[in-house]
């Protein structure tokens, strides 16, 4: 028989999940590659065979996405199979023109079958963009859970950015968690937050494991999405988070108008920050996407720790690195903070920028005069720093952190600093507590039969 050869677009995360539900048992076809986009130093692992399955007794290999061209005809790929996420519309037609051009076929799997099933209840979080602001919805919804008296897991989308078969399943309830997992700044961006409120955080690369796992210590189960992916558990509540910041991307990034179409409830985020037009904008296309979803308003009010640090200075802003590069946000809370503690002028970064820092901005030019706190490996960790020095070299007087972490504690920042944090307040109702009242009292909202007629599939 022959078989159908397949290579997987992704970015560690979706593609293994991906090719775990739907390709890991499947005879007709073989898997012949993942490749490797948005994330650095991903590329030129392999998928190793203690998660490929038996089918696969050497692996997988991972490739840099750039190398697609040749790697269609090397490989004979019959069809190309898109697993990453926060992707314009027409970059995700582009990429399929350029697949079909060469000879494969592309295709997009279904959000909803590929998703486990659990055991709990699960809440999911998801976002119609990186940086609309899943991850203190997240927090915000897991306090409301926790209020009732409910245990809660959090699972988060995957950041397996090391060794896969060691990263297979990841259990964060400490720092020394953190530190014994070796994780990357980003990794720490999400899990940091989540750890410091008293959740335990699950991630990896095998979820039918993470999920098997967190099930045995949890009442109910929260994912938090990355990106603006999907959900990899089949949700009894479907969460979407929108950003009026950058109206119209609901309806034009992939998969983000997927996750609007899916939501239970879309909850219309930084009300307090955004034109109110912007706003109206988002409420009328979530309305014609998705005219059952309830719709819930929300602030993320920004506070500086300290702002004499930053009044009257001039003041460099360093942001959440993926919220600046694939996110495509001009600013963040960082850059709110400053201005709103007084500062004298934010420094444009980009002259002082060393190494990966400079190549960041090259690939991304439209991050503009901020800082993205890039930290995938030590090589962009020295990268900062010395980013850092030499700002502070050149007349930086302080930096406004906006990272949701305490980046100090990582990277030496040799000025006077202050940290710029945020968390979600809904404004009016209805309030999370009632949109969530299904899952604290026992019921199952069961949103995928009523709207949708999903279908059960089994996980291979």
């Amino acid at each position: 028989m022959q078989r159908k050869r397949i290579l997987i677009l992704g970015a560690a995360g979706r593609d293994f999940h991906d090719f775990n539900m739907v390709y890991r048992t499947a005879e007709d076809v073989e898997v012949v590659g993942f490749t490797a986009e948005q994330i650095p130093h991903i590329a030129e692992r392999r998928y190793p065979a203690e998660l490929a399955g038996a089918l696969y007794p050497d692996g997988i290999p991972i490739f840099e996405q750039r190398e697609l061209d040749h790697l269609v005809e090397e490989l004979a790929v019959d069809a190309c199979v898109m697993a990453y996420s926060d992707v314009s519309h027409e970059d995700v037609m582009h990429l399929a023109c350029r697949c079909n051009a060469l000879g494969a076929d592309f295709q997009l799997l279904s959000a909803t079958g590929t998703m486990l099933h659990s055991v709990r209840p699960v809440v999911a979080v998801c976002a119609s963009r990186t940086g609309a602001g899943k991850s203190q919805t997240s927090r915000a919804v897991v306090a409301v859970l926790r209020g009732a008296g409910l245990r809660v897991a959090v699972l988060r989308h995957p950041m397996p950015y090391g060794d896969l078969a060691r990263q297979a399943v990841q259990r964060f309830a400490s720092e020394a968690d953190l530190v014994a997992h070796d994780v990357t700044i980003e990794e720490r961006e999400e899990y940091e937050p989540h750890i410091a409120s008293g959740s335990v955080v699950y991630a990896g690369v095998d979820y039918e494991a993470i999920l098997r796992q967190a099930e045995e210590e949890a009442d109910v189960i929260l994912w938090d999405g990355g990106n603006n992916d999907t959900a990899f558990i089949r949700p009894d509540l479907y969460l979407t988070v929108v950003d009026p910041h950058r109206p119209g991307h609901e309806l034009s990034y992939y998969p983000g108008e997927t996750n609007v179409r899916l939501a239970d409830v879309v909850l219309i985020n930084k009300i307090d920050t955004a034109y109110p037009a912007a706003v109206r904008e988002v409420r009328a296309n979530v309305a014609r996407l998705n005219p059952a979803a309830i719709i819930v308003e929300a602030a993320s009010p920004v506070t500086v720790d300290e702002p004499d640090v930053l009044r009257g200075r001039r003041v460099l802003v360093v942001e959440d690195g993926p919220t600046l590069t694939h996110g495509g946000m001009r600013y963040g809370a960082g850059t709110l903070g400053a201005r709103a503690a007084g500062a004298r002028e934010i420094v444009d970064p980009r002259p002082y920028a060393v190494g990966e820092i400079a190549a960041t901005y090259e690939r991304y030019p439209e991050i503009g005069a901020l800082l993205p706190a890039m930290g995938y490996g030590d090589a962009q960790v020295r990268d900062l720093e010395e980013t850092l020095a030499r700002a502070a070299a050149n007349g930086v007087e302080a930096v406004a952190v906006g990272t949701p972490i305490d980046l100090a504690r990582l990277v030496t920042i040799p000025m006077p600093h202050t940290r710029v944090r945020y968390e979600l307040r809904v404004l009016g109702t209805p309030t999370l507590e009632a949109v969530l009242e299904p899952i604290v009292e026992g019921r199952s909202a069961h949103r995928h039969e009523r709207v949708m007629g999903l279908q059960e599939v089994e996980p291979v």
